[in-house]
């Protein structure tokens, strides 16, 4: 940073060694001016006053405890404590107090990110099995989330955009990617068991990678392409010793990965120039209300009308029961996904990638304990592989390639 001097004086702050005698301060040089967002990282940053009634320098330091005042040559007599030393000190301390409520607030959304989670699957794998229609279930997630987004701007939790035609003809194919990924994820859970599902899923990096080569340009290091290896092996020996395997659930779920990642693509490649006004959760609000209105056509025309009491009925279904099972489904899918969203406002995509991997290990564990599902040691074997894969995968896109020497 460069050194700045500014100049003022003023007739109430004395820095002579005679109480009595005004002395006015002529000038004030800094070494460096610290912006807000720089307090918590204070360094020794040191600051130089000179008084009127001497050239001898006075060398302020300030520390995480605050101003330090000290003089060199001159002797500790000379020197009037200043009231920024109290200050300075409570400052620091603020800081510190926000860095812990706002780790406190960070992990509580962790925690409530994977438990919405796992009451997702765990109640949208009991409507599947008993109502197997996941383009209808779909419909009324996304009914629910459109219905949360508009009373949070009815009621002003979060403040209704003003958007453009060119804005959402930006948001369309965001949306369009959107609504297929979280389709075909209905799809193979309605087909697998949910643990089978989240290891297919687990192949996400592998398809960003490849998306973003063929797309952005961006491509990968060695390090990278070396972590994607025990992720396709893992997720290989997991999907051949899957009990509840079979092909349509397995490649609804690849569709799911496939989606998901073009959806990442293209959020880099249409929206950091056109949409910077629209931040995550808005963004993740406009794309809900789109998406529900995208699968309205899409569930008449596939499935046909039959979420109406008279049809559960007469399949055998306890209307209550389901009712309340689709709506705690659909209550939980958009909870998780607006804390996702909120979580990716506060961390780094690297943390956020690194706790969606320890999320998915999560609803895994919590999905085979609670539907108990039969797994094979090979089977357990795959899954973990390719776990560690995603984590190791997360934790070595940090490394930057060194930039070409020219």
């Amino acid at each position: 940073m460069q050194s700045a001097a500014v100049a003022f004086s003023s007739h109430s702050l004395s820095l002579s060694a005679n109480p009595g005698k005004l002395a006015a301060a002529r000038r004030f040089s800094a070494r460096s001016f610290l912006r807000h967002s720089e307090w918590p990282h204070f360094g020794n940053v040191t600051s130089t006053v000179f008084s009127s009634s001497s050239s001898t320098p006075i060398s302020c330091s300030m520390r995480r405890s605050g101003w330090i005042s000290s003089s060199n040559p001159a002797p500790k007599s000379d020197l009037v404590p200043l009231r920024a030393t109290a200050e300075g000190a409570d400052a620091a301390e603020v800081p510190q107090s926000k860095s812990v409520s706002d780790t406190l607030v960070l992990g509580t959304l962790f925690g409530l990110w994977y438990l919405f989670n796992i009451y997702f699957n765990i109640y949208n794998k009991q409507v599947l099995k008993v109502y197997p229609y996941p383009v209808t279930v779909s419909l009324v997630q996304f009914a629910v989330g459109a219905v949360i987004v508009f009373l949070t701007w009815t009621l002003n939790i979060y403040k209704r955009p003003a958007i453009s035609g060119s804005q959402l003809a930006a948001i369309l194919p965001l949306a369009v990617v959107h609504t297929l990924g979280n389709l075909f994820t209905n799809m193979s859970l309605g087909k697998v068991a949910v643990s089978f599902t989240h290891t297919i899923k687990a192949m996400e990096p592998f398809f960003s990678v490849v998306l973003s080569a063929m797309f952005l340009g961006e491509f990968p290091t060695i390090w990278v392409v070396f972590s994607l290896l025990p992720i396709v092996g893992g997720v290989g020996l997991a999907s051949m010793t899957e009990a509840s395997f079979n092909w349509a659930g397995f490649w609804s779920a690849m569709a799911s990965n496939l989606t998901n990642q073009s959806r990442n693509v293209l959020s880099k490649k249409f929206m950091v120039k056109k949409e910077e006004s629209l931040d995550n959760i808005t963004l993740f609000a406009v794309i809900t209300i789109m998406s529900f209105i995208l699968m309205i056509p899409t569930a008449i025309f596939m499935e046909g009308i039959k979420f109406t009491p008279s049809y559960l009925h007469a399949a055998g279904l306890n209307v209550k029961q389901i009712c309340i099972r689709f709506l705690l489904a659909a209550l939980s899918f958009h909870a998780y996904q607006q804390v996702s969203y909120m979580i990716l406002q506060r961390v780094s995509p690297v943390t956020h990638s690194v706790g969606n991997c320890v999320k998915r290990v999560v609803v895994i564990v919590s999905s085979v304990i609670f539907f108990r599902t039969a797994v094979s040691p090979v089977n357990t074997f795959g899954t973990g592989i390719a776990l560690a894969g995603v984590f190791l995968y997360s934790r070595v896109k940090r490394i930057k390639p060194k930039p070409k020497e020219a």
